[in-house]
C-alpha cells in the first residue's frame, strides 16, 4: 500500500511493541485509502534499562511479524526499523513523522508504560494533533472500572478483586456461588517434588526462528553485544497463530500438575509445568479469554482437576488484570515507593549469575540463558534475596524490567515494588513476602548442592537467606511486630537471646558491605569500559 501524502492523511494508527493486537480498538473504522499504520524500533526501549538480548529480540522480531502481517491484509505500515532511521527514541520518530504527514489525528490504545504515554502525549501537544485514545479490548477489566472497584477501598486486596471479576464475567462459576464451593484452592497448590524431582517432563513448544526473527538476531548481537543475556536458545511465540500453538501445548502437556506444582523448583528446569505464555500474552498476540476459556474447557471436559484450573485462572483474571488496575491507579509515584526505607545496591551477580549461593546461582543463570524465570524464582529467590538485604526498589524494579522477556511495566512494576519488595508499604500485598533459606529447601533441591546451610544463621556455613531472614525481622520489628497478619511470624524473634540477635545482625552488616563493595566495583568497571 502507498503511504498517503502529507494532509490526506486522516489518521495515524500506533502499535507500540506491547500492542501487537490483531483485533484492537485502533483498528475500528480503519479505511486504507486515509489512514495508516505506525511503528518504530528505536534504541531508548532497549537502553533505557539494560535490557537481555532476548527481551530486546522478542519486541523487534513480534513487532516484524505484525508488520508483515499487516501489509498482508492490505494496511499501509509506515514502520522505522532500528537500523535505518536516527530517532533515538518514540517521541522523536513521532515527532519526525507527524511534522512530515500531517495526519489530522493520532489513534492509539494506552501504552503499557507510563514514560512512554506521556512522551507520545508531549509530541501530540505540541504538534497541535488531535488524539484519540480507544479502550483496550485486550483486557478483561478497563482502566475505569478498576478505578470503580477500588473507590472507596481502605485496602485493595487481589482476593476481593479476583471474586468480583470472576462474579461479573461468570467464570468458574455455580449459579451464584464459586465452582466446586471454594474461591480459592491455593492449599492443594502448594506441593514441592520429592527426593526424587520432577522426573520426565513434557517438553514444551519450541518455535524455531524463521527469516525474520533470525534477521532481528543478527541485529541485536551486533548492535548491543554488550547487553546482559544470550540468544541461543530463543524460541519463543512471535506470532498469533504460534501463540495459539503454545496454549494448546499447555492445556494438553502441563495443564494437568501446573496447580500442584506451581510453587516447586528444581535445579536446570525452568519450564515445569508452567505455560510459557507471558509473552504472548503481554504482546497481545492471544488473548486472556481465549486463554481462560481453553483452561475452563479442559476442566469440564476432565482433562484437568479444578484446583489446577482455579490456580491458573486466578494468575491471569485475577493477578494480571489487578496489577494493571493498580499500575494505572497510583503512577507516577509508584515508582518512587520506598517504605522500608532500603538503600542497598543491587548485588553486581544479579547480572551475571556469579554467585556461591546454589538457588540464585541457578534461577539468574537460567535468567541470563532464556530470559525467562517462573513466579516464583522471581518472588522467592531473587525478589526474596533483594528485599532482605534491603536493595533500593528502583533498581529491584530496573533488573526485573531488563532482564525478563515478558517484562512490560505496567505488570511488572507492582509485582516487583508491591508484592516482592513491600515498597508501596502494604497496598498490593498485606505483608512482606519473607522468609528463610528453610522454605527455599522445602520447596526445591538447591540446597542440596549449596555450600550454606539453611537452618544456620550464623557462621561460616549459615545460609545467607537465613542470616538475613532474621535481620530482617529485628530490623522491622517496631513496624510489623502488632501487625494482624504479621505478628506471628515476628513472634518468632523471642526465641532469639540478646548474644544471637547481635550476631545475626553483625553478619548481616558484613555480608551488605561485601555486596555493597562488589557493585560498585562492578559500577567501576563498566564506567572505564564505556570510556573505552
Amino acid at each position: 500500500m502507498q503511504l498517503p501524502t502529507p494532509r490526506t492523511l486522516r489518521r495515524l494508527i500506533l502499535v507500540l511493541g506491547d500492542q501487537l493486537d490483531r483485533d484492537s480498538a485502533v483498528f475500528d473504522e480503519f479505511d486504507p485509502a486515509q489512514d495508516a499504520v505506525w511503528m518504530a524500533e528505536v534504541a531508548e526501549e532497549s537502553t533505557h534499562v539494560w535490557s537481555h538480548k532476548a527481551r530486546i529480540a522478542v519486541f523487534l522480531a513480534g513487532m516484524r511479524h505484525f508488520a508483515a502481517d499487516q501489509r498482508a491484509h492490505g494496511r499501509c505500515v509506515l514502520y522505522r526499523q532500528l537500523d535505518a532511521h536516527g530517532a533515538p527514541d518514540l517521541a522523536s520518530a513521532l515527532r519526525e513523522d507527524v511534522a512530515a504527514l500531517e495526519p489530522r489525528e493520532l489513534v492509539w490504545v494506552r501504552p503499557g508504560d507510563w514514560r512512554v504515554w506521556q512522551s507520545l502525549l508531549g509530541v501530540a501537544q505540541v504538534a497541535g494533533v488531535a488524539v484519540l485514545e480507544r479502550p483496550d479490548r485486550h483486557f478483561l477489566c478497563s482502566i475505569d472500572d478498576y478505578a470503580g472497584w477500588a473507590a472507596g477501598k481502605k485496602e485493595l486486596r487481589l482476593e476481593f478483586f479476583y471474586r468480583w471479576m470472576r462474579q461479573r464475567l461468570d467464570l468458574l462459576m455455580d449459579g451464584k456461588q464459586p465452582a466446586g464451593g471454594q474461591w480459592n484452592f491455593d492449599a492443594d497448590n502448594r506441593d514441592s517434588f520429592d527426593a526424587r524431582g520432577p522426573g520426565l517432563l513434557p517438553a514444551p513448544q519450541r518455535f524455531q526462528p524463521d527469516p525474520i526473527t533470525r534477521e532481528v538476531l543478527a541485529l541485536v548481537e551486533s548492535r548491543f553485544a554488550s547487553h546482559p543475556g544470550a540468544l541461543a536458545d530463543f524460541d519463543w511465540p512471535l506470532t498469533p497463530a504460534q501463540a495459539e500453538t503454545a496454549l494448546v501445548d499447555f492445556i494438553d502437556q502441563r495443564l494437568l500438575l501446573f496447580g500442584r506444582y506451581q510453587d516447586a523448583m528444581w535445579t536446570q528446569q525452568p519450564w515445569l509445568y508452567h505455560s510459557r505464555l507471558s509473552v504472548a500474552l503481554n504482546l497481545k498476540l492471544i488473548t486472556p479469554k481465549r486463554v481462560i476459556d481453553a483452561a475452563i474447557d479442559a476442566w469440564q471436559a476432565g482433562r484437568a482437576p479444578l484446583a489446577a484450573v482455579e490456580g491458573f485462572v486466578r494468575q491471569i483474571l485475577g493477578w494480571r488484570e489487578y496489577v494493571r488496575g493498580l499500575y494505572w491507579l497510583r503512577m507516577p509515584g509508584y515508582l518512587d515507593d520506598n517504605a522500608l526505607g532500603a538503600e542497598q545496591p543491587l548485588p553486581a551477580f544479579y547480572w551475571s549469575g556469579d554467585t556461591d549461593m546454589a538457588c540464585l546461582k541457578d534461577a539468574i543463570g537460567q535468567t541470563l540463558r532464556y530470559g525467562y524465570a517462573h513466579h516464583i524464582q522471581r518472588l522467592m529467590v531473587t525478589g526474596l534475596f533483594a528485599l532482605m538485604l534491603g536493595v533500593r526498589p528502583r533498581e529491584v524494579h530496573e533488573w526485573y524490567l531488563a532482564i525478563y522477556v515478558d517484562a512490560v511495566e505496567w505488570v511488572e512494576l507492582p509485582n516487583v515494588l508491591g508484592m516482592s519488595q513491600f515498597a508501596d508499604g502494604g497496598v498490593m500485598a498485606s505483608k512482606p513476602y519473607c522468609a528463610s533459606g528453610k522454605y527455599i529447601q522445602r520447596m526445591g533441591n538447591y540446597c542440596s548442592g549449596c555450600r550454606y546451610k539453611p537452618e544456620l544463621a550464623v557462621g561460616p556455613k549459615a545460609c545467607p537467606f537465613t542470616t538475613l531472614y532474621w535481620d530482617f525481622l529485628q530490623r522491622h520489628q517496631a513496624r510489623f511486630a502488632k501487625h494482624p497478619r504479621a505478628a506471628l511470624q515476628w513472634r518468632s524473634l523471642e526465641r532469639l537471646s540478646a548474644e544471637q540477635r547481635a550476631a545475626i545482625a553483625e553478619q548481616a552488616q558484613q555480608l551488605r558491605e561485601v555486596f555493597a563493595a562488589d557493585s560498585a566495583a562492578a559500577a567501576s568497571l563498566s564506567v572505564e569500559a564505556a570510556r573505552g
